[in-house]
């Protein structure tokens, strides 16, 4: 730009300071096309604002192909003047896939750990809720779409199982899911930086952390309502509507 324009590469810099433009930068964003969006996203959203008595809200999902990652060497520790390091390359010793349903009201995770995330690993993780939950309480499940999560077999258990009520997210929607936020935090505080040197040290890891996590739950407070949502959403097509029209 400099060059096309007969500047030097600072002058170019300080205008895009002036006027707040940062071209390094990228954001991404997705709209979901969902037919059902409005009524999926009021579903979800009344949920969080408004929870139904005697009732407990479980944001649930699955964090698939969770690696075991070895460093090939030691990294060195922070020091006065360095940061942390660690190796660009590493060692693959396996994956897991952890399922965790997230307690909208108070914070608290139910987890587990296991190798693959077929209907069948759903159903057993519904079976833990189902016993780490009260009996007398009614238990609404909020989930994307995945098909495992509509599986035939996951039908007749919900069909057996009374007291289970899913929701499910709108497609293209993953941030309405409130579990999603707490994927982040374990992804980025214990997990990014980790050194694993087998699954079973790698499913210790993700169990100690969420035991520390529910000792001192806090929960996600959600403040948006489905209005503010939809305004959002309507701008934002508004806007990728008239981008392709050019």
């Amino acid at each position: 730009m400099s060059a096309e324009a007969d500047v030097s590469p600072s002058t170019v810099g300080r205008i895009w300071r002036v006027h707040g433009l940062k071209p390094h930068l990228v954001r991404t964003f997705k709209l979901s096309n969902d037919k059902r969006f409005a009524e999926k996203l009021e579903d979800v959203v009344g949920l969080y604002l408004s929870p139904p008595e005697n009732a407990i809200v479980l944001c649930c999902d699955e964090k698939s192909q969770v690696q075991a990652l070895d460093r090939t060497q030691p990294g060195l520790p922070m020091k006065k003047g360095r940061c942390g390091t660690m190796t660009h390359d590493y060692k693959r010793n396996g994956t897991t896939t952890l399922f965790a349903a997230l307690n909208t009201l108070n914070g608290s995770v139910i987890e587990t750990c296991m190798p693959k995330h077929r209907h069948q690993e759903w159903i057993r993780f519904l079976n833990l809720i189902n016993r780490n939950t009260p009996i007398d309480k009614t238990i609404h499940i909020i989930c994307d779409n995945y098909a495992t999560h509509k599986h035939a077999k996951v039908a007749a258990w919900l069909n057996r199982n009374k007291r289970f009520h899913v929701h499910f997210t709108p497609t293209s929607a993953s941030w309405l899911n409130m579990v999603e936020r707490f994927f982040r935090d374990i992804s980025e505080r214990r997990l990014r930086r980790g050194v694993f040197r087998s699954v079973p040290e790698l499913v210790q890891a993700i169990t100690d952390y969420v035991a520390g996590h529910n000792d001192k739950p806090k929960p996600f407070i959600w403040t948006a309502t489905a209005a503010d949502i939809l305004e959002k959403v309507k701008r934002a097509r508004k806007k990728l509507d008239k981008l392709q029209s050019l």
